[in-house]
């Protein structure tokens, strides 16, 4: 998410370096490409206007002599006023009321919102130890009850039956008495959603949230429509008294526009993000480090929470034993390392959340790509046990197997191999003495660390 963004932002920071101070001629050039960067984002038009009036206004009053130079001063009033825009803080869902606390899901079709219900169900169980129930009240698409039976119970919630022949408001009188004699702490509700918005729709929404009263009323929708997904929420808040958004699929929007507009268009804070499509790919939304992320600096706090949820410290601990002992970093680990790497959305994602490398050029980038990975896995996988546990008996003939077996050329398992020689020269090093200082001193040499190159 925001690649292209960041990309021209950069271009902006650069312009005002070496010079002494900011003045009105030489941020003209800076601001024409900040305008340049939010428009080709699809942010909405009112919102980058007002933006760059924030952002020229604060410029123009910095002082001479202050301790940093334009470019650095520039860079962090972007930031600030990035972070501005889309909420400042991270404002959490309000649960402090008398169980259960009804959260009623609204959007149109396509937005995920099904899935979302099932992802912000996860989250409240595992991260806040609520107990909840689900119903779905779309009784236009069956296919949406079944959906959100199917992944309630992979997420491991309770379900409050319904069907396409009753009411929606029905089905939400009797899922919440059902929530209340069951003691559940949080009732997420399911709705219709349309192709389009329309009275039939809305009138149907507002009498469903008119019988359930919900402490939140969260609208789910689509990032990757842009503005069109703040203009949308807009209506949407003006039929219903909306207390927060949700934005699907932001691993596939490049340009970010939809972040940066709806909480200015509607006046509600962004309170989660769809970061991936796996159940778990839900998360808080933290406007300081999407504002970070944006600017280039990438987003260590959200890079420490994916590895305290998605690191097995187990095997990692395993791992880091096994080398201390003085055995050698076999195909094993190395497929362990993978899985981990996958569960923390590729590679792609850590190198967003590092700084300064989602600034690296789109060739550099491009190098460093999943589908790499995804060949090095099966590679790996048509190995026998006995050949990853001893990668030195791989002589030609097992090689051709291998490679037939995974459906790649032999250079391609002669590379694989040659990387992984590498790493296992980077692994003993990290396991003796003062290994981390050796390593940073030839950090220019560790190529082969990850798997680049297509």
């Amino acid at each position: 998410m925001f690649e292209n963004l960041t990309h021209r932002l950069t271009g902006a920071f650069r312009s005002l370096t070496g010079k002494s101070k900011i003045t009105e001629d030489n941020i003209k050039d800076a601001l024409r490409e900040v305008r340049m960067a939010l428009l080709e984002a699809d942010v909405a038009l009112p919102v980058v206007r007002s933006f760059i009036a924030s952002v020229k206004e604060r410029a123009m009053g910095v002082k001479v002599g202050d301790a940093l130079d334009p470019s650095q001063q520039f860079f962090l009033i972007v930031k600030e006023e990035l972070t501005k825009l889309m909420g400042e803080t991270c404002e959490e869902l309000n649960l402090r009321v008398q169980p259960p606390a009804i959260v009623l899901m609204a959007g149109l079709q396509g937005a995920g919102k099904t899935t979302t219900v099932a992802k912000l169900a996860k989250h409240l169980k595992d991260k806040h130890k609520k107990k909840i129930m689900v119903v779905s009240c779309d009784v236009y698409r069956p296919a949406a009850i079944k959906q959100l039976e199917t992944l309630a119970k992979e997420v491991g919630v309770d379900i409050f039956p319904s069907n396409a022949g009753q009411k929606p408001a029905d089905i939400a009188k009797d899922a919440v008495e059902a929530a209340r004699k069951g003691f559940y702490d949080v009732l997420l509700v399911d709705t219709a959603g349309r192709l389009h918005v329309d009275e039939e729709m809305m009138e149907e929404i507002k009498l469903l949230h008119s019988t359930l009263n919900p402490v939140e009323t969260l609208f789910v929708v689509d990032a990757m429509t842009g503005q069109d997904a703040a203009n949308t929420a807009s209506a949407f808040n003006d039929a219903l008294p909306l207390t927060g958004v949700i934005l699907t699929k932001t691993d596939g929007d490049a340009r970010g526009g939809a972040a940066l507009s709806v909480r200015q268009i509607t006046g509600k804070p962004i309170k989660f993000m769809g970061v991936s499509e796996k159940i778990d790919g839900l998360s808080p939304f933290y406007p300081d480090r999407v504002a970070t992320r944006i600017i280039g600096m990438g987003d260590v706090f959200s890079l420490i929470d994916d590895l305290q949820n998605n690191v097995n410290q187990e095997e990692t601990k395993k791992l880091a034993k096994k080398l201390h002992h003085g055995k050698s970093f076999d195909f094993n680990d190395y497929l362990e390392i993978l899985k981990q790497m996958k569960n923390m959305g590729g590679v792609a994602n850590i190198l967003d959340k590092l700084p300064g490398l989602s600034m690296l050029p789109e060739e550099a980038r491009n190098q460093v790509n999943d589908d790499k990975f995804k060949r090095v896995e099966a590679i790996i996988l048509s190995m026998t046990p006995k050949e990853r546990a001893n990668p030195d008996i791989l002589k030609s003939s097992r090689k051709r197997r291998i490679a037939a077996g995974a459906g790649v050329t032999i250079q391609l398992v002669n590379q694989t191999l040659n990387e992984f020689e590498q790493q296992q020269k980077v692994m003993k090093l990290m396991s003796s003495k003062g290994g981390m200082r050796k390593i940073m001193s030839a950090v220019g040499r560790l190529g082969g660390m990850m798997p680049f190159g297509k």
